[in-house]
């Protein structure tokens, strides 16, 4: 799962898409806490560029539900809250149930060489290093629903996982996350779809990303008894 989106290679990005991922990622991890005034001149001296760029990438993360945008008086990183996560999980699973489905019946051998190739890539990759974890873990995510030949559908699974990620870090301060065999939960979700049982893939999913949520639950309970 990449923190950063696809950028053609071949092209340079602009300092207006340099500021959208970098924001863009501290917002994802954590480095800009949940609610946290966005000031331009703070995020000047970070990533050293000038505030125009900055107000760009603010605007574009606006769209992507990352940043809001304060009447009058800038921008702020998205509030978090056990409601919005509850809706998010709530749409992830049904959506991407509907993408699994469907790119399980039109799976071909490409399909399953790249979802195989993107499973062993995962689950070589340090956890230590977060942001190629990260990509790889997506890689896989998306794999999954690749030969879903809904490109509108895609899209929203694909914001819905982003929106995600947040959360996600959230749950890994959660008491026990550690213990949790996700790399197994993984594996069998691989080896279900590659084996096209829609019904076992599509149940392994989901538990997959409620006990997510589980997690999620405690850290927001303790946080709230605190």
């Amino acid at each position: 799962m990449s923190i950063q989106p696809h950028l053609d290679p071949a092209q340079e990005p602009s300092a207006t898409q340099r500021a959208y991922l970098a924001i863009r990622r501290m917002i994802l991890v954590g480095e800009l806490a949940p609610g946290e005034k966005l000031k331009i001149e703070n995020l000047r001296k970070i990533l050293d560029m000038g505030g125009s760029p900055i107000r760009e990438a603010l605007t574009l993360l606006v769209s992507d539900l990352l940043v809001e945008r304060l009447d009058q008086r800038g921008f702020r990183a998205a509030e978090i809250s056990p409601q919005n996560f509850s809706e998010i999980l709530k749409l992830r699973c049904q959506l991407e149930e509907m993408a699994l489905r469907e790119s399980l019946e039109n799976a071909d051998h490409a399909w399953e060489d790249r979802l195989v190739i993107s499973h062993h890539r995962m689950m070589r990759e340090p956890r230590a290093n977060v942001e190629r974890f990260e990509e790889l873990h997506k890689a896989f995510h998306m794999n999954l629903i690749s030969a879903c030949h809904s490109p509108v559908l895609l899209k929203f699974c694909n914001q819905l996982y982003d929106l995600n990620i947040r959360y996600r870090y959230l749950a890994g301060k959660a008491l026990n996350y550690s213990k949790r065999d996700i790399g197994k939960e993984h594996t069998d979700i691989m080896n279900a779809a590659v084996d096209r049982d829609i019904e076992t893939a599509c149940h392994l999913l989901l538990d997959h990303y409620r006990n997510t949520g589980a997690f999620l639950e405690k850290h927001f309970v303790a946080e709230a008894a605190e």
